[in-house]
């Protein structure tokens, strides 16, 4: 038996509650109207979704914080092909840029929640939360379109993500609708386990912080979901409950980071496009130290 019962763990496992659910579709719905609203960007073409935990259906505390992502497209950031540029697609370079983009997003959202209930922030614009909508984090960002991945030379069609360039002179390049999307399929090839695991993944990570346990900051969600992303179906669908589901993930995960020179440096993100450990902050001993850790603070033996 582990350190928390199987009825604590099934607890854990679950999903947004109906009343959360409606809060995320008051947040978005709110920020779309501010931006419809706006005299400098009703105009362009903007696309507005939820990204991260929310959107993969992988959060765990009520009322933390929702991802809104505004995206413009009508510029966007490209890679290309080796030896092709802007000029072989028929592109042109836009006067329009980032920061003018950012400041009216700002602008905008203060016009509709007020200055005092926004605070910006290096990637995104924090929206205080009320009654009727869930704290939210506005993230204005280009349209990224990716040709080089699928080799395309048409320029409808690429690999669709987004750029943000932070405030501290950071690039941002992302993918969240294939990450999205990638979720749900494993999610549905191992009978819906994955995010539940996920989830308990999660609960546990915030359970050790709030007992004093020295969790690295940058031991994140993204990065529990991704670790997991790459734990074979197999562990998911053979063990029927979720102290043998998450005991063998952590094995599984564990053993093949302890190896730092094979499989996990080819682990990509759940988008699959980029590779898990090519972001500085994240290590393979960073996550194994992490992994021991947990599985010492579940009292597994082996």
């Amino acid at each position: 038996m582990s350190k928390f019962s199987e009825e604590t763990l099934t607890n854990w496992s679950s999903a947004a509650s109906t009343s959360e659910e409606q809060k995320i579709s008051n947040a978005v719905k709110m920020v779309k109207d501010a931006i419809q609203s706006s005299e400098d960007l009703q105009d362009k073409d903007i696309e507005i979704f939820v990204q991260g935990s929310y959107a993969s259906n992988t959060n765990v505390r009520a009322n933390s914080d929702i991802d809104v992502c505004i995206m413009l497209k009508d510029t966007f950031s490209s890679k290309y092909p080796e030896g092709l540029t802007r000029d072989h697609y028929g592109f042109s370079a836009s006067n329009y840029d980032f920061p003018t983009y950012r400041s009216a997003v700002i602008k905008t959202l203060a016009n509709k929640f007020g200055n005092e209930n926004i605070t910006p922030g290096n990637k995104s614009i924090k929206i205080k939360s009320n009654s009727y909508h869930i704290e939210s984090d506005a993230v204005p960002c280009f349209q990224y379109r990716n040709y080089r991945y699928n080799g395309s030379r048409d320029p409808d069609i690429f690999i669709e993500g987004h750029k943000i360039d932070a405030q501290n002179g950071e690039e941002v390049i992302s993918y969240p609708k294939q990450h999205i999307e990638n979720g749900k399929e494993k999610n549905t090839e191992t009978q819906r386990r994955f995010k539940r695991t996920v989830r308990v993944f999660k609960k546990i990570r915030y359970h050790m912080i709030d007992n004093g346990e020295p969790v690295n900051s940058n031991i994140s969600s993204f990065l529990i979901e991704c670790l997991l992303w790459n734990v074979p179906n197999n562990i998911f669908i053979e063990n029927n409950t979720h102290e043998n589901r998450v005991k063998e993930s952590i094995r599984y995960l564990y053993f093949k980071t302890k190896d730092q020179k094979k499989e996990c440096k080819q682990w990509g993100e759940v988008s699959e496009i980029l590779y898990l450990f090519n972001d500085k902050k994240w290590n393979i001993v960073m996550v194994n130290k992490f992994l021991q850790r947990m599985w010492e603070y579940l009292e597994f033996r082996d």
